[in-house]
């Protein structure tokens, strides 16, 4: 019997959620099991740049074409740790593989490649991720506070952090501004 995964999905917050860690949030769900769920918010830009994360931490960034991205709110757990999402997977310590493509690493390495141009291809450097205890995404989902659908990485690397909740929502299939958020009774 094959495990319930949502590894690889976006986690796309329901439109009436007012909880601010999360309204109008798309995570990134980077791991789903038994144990519990972990991802990572890909459209809240924080106020700093990379530059400005380089400085910080003592690394060079030699790449001026990464210096005004922006570093990501990821979510309320760890929030001083940096999480970066990338395409391809690379050789890095300290990495999650998601799929065959995708990958999550915490360990400085992958930014010292990244200032060097060594890093990957495509990438979101957050600090912070959104956690699950077991069970807990499970409640949340049967409540009616996400929507799921399968991740399109284009999204979250190749569109503006500001267009990611509606093109998310696009991948559903119809208006989410038709979704209520109660379960009717008969």
């Amino acid at each position: 019997m094959s495990e319930f995964s949502l590894s690889h999905h976006f986690l796309i917050a329901m439109p009436h959620m007012d909880d601010p860690f999360f309204a109008r949030a798309v995570v990134y769900l980077c791991e789903h099991s038994e144990r519990g769920a972990m991802g990572m918010v890909i459209n809240r830009p924080s106020d700093m740049t990379m530059a400005t994360l380089y400085r910080q931490i003592g690394l060079t960034l030699d790449q001026p074409q990464f210096a005004d991205l922006p570093v990501y709110y990821g979510g309320p757990v760890q929030s001083d740790r940096g999480f970066v999402l990338h395409e391809p997977i690379g050789n890095w310590q300290s990495t999650l593989t998601v799929t065959d493509d995708v990958a999550m690493t915490t360990s400085k390495d992958i930014l010292t490649d990244t200032g060097k141009g060594q890093g990957p291809e495509r990438f979101i450097v957050t600090l912070g991720y959104a956690g699950w205890e077991a069970g807990q995404l499970e409640h949340e989902l049967s409540h009616n506070g996400w929507l799921t659908v399968p991740a399109d990485m284009r999204i979250a690397f190749d569109l503006p952090p500001e267009d990611r909740y509606d093109a998310a929502m696009k991948l559903l299939g119809f208006d989410p501004l038709a979704l209520f958020g109660q379960a009717g009774h008969a």
